[in-house]
């Protein structure tokens, strides 16, 4: 028997000193939080932190760990964090046709994405820490 597969990611919720949030717009789930899989050998806080440089040009130090939301029906696990920007430049990527800071409410608006809109407030809500949401939706990660 061979060993279950599972995807691992982390993503990073920024917020800067003016209190808003980094958002990506990428080319099939629209705006959403920085953050992606985790590569072998890496660990969670490092991949949040390569993934918003790859996806944003934008340099952040991790404040906490926030929770996870794990798709069993997908076999993904989705680890969150709170962070800071401390340097970098606005860039687009592949994975990246937009980015930029948006007031809270207005990113929360602009992302559409399944949960994703959830995992920023939880991550923005310390009453909320540690979370573990855990769902089967086949669609929703």
């Amino acid at each position: 028997m061979s060993p279950p597969k599972h995807i691992l990611s982390a993503a990073a919720i920024v917020v800067n000193e003016k209190n808003e949030i980094l958002l990506i717009k990428g080319p099939r789930r629209g705006w959403e939080m920085p953050g992606g899989q985790v590569e072998e050998g890496e660990s969670l806080s490092q991949a949040a932190i390569r993934e918003t440089k790859e996806e944003s040009g934008i340099d952040i130090e991790i404040i906490k760990f926030c929770g996870i939301f794990q798709n069993t029906g997908n076999s993904i696990c989705n680890t969150l964090f709170l962070a800071k920007p401390i340097g970098g430049e606005l860039t687009t990527s592949d994975e990246s046709l937009e980015a930029g800071f948006f007031p809270i409410e207005e990113a929360l608006h602009k992302v559409q994405w399944k949960n994703f809109g959830q995992r920023i407030e939880y991550c923005l809500k310390p009453e909320m820490q540690p979370f573990c949401v855990e769902f089967t939706d086949k669609e929703n990660i």
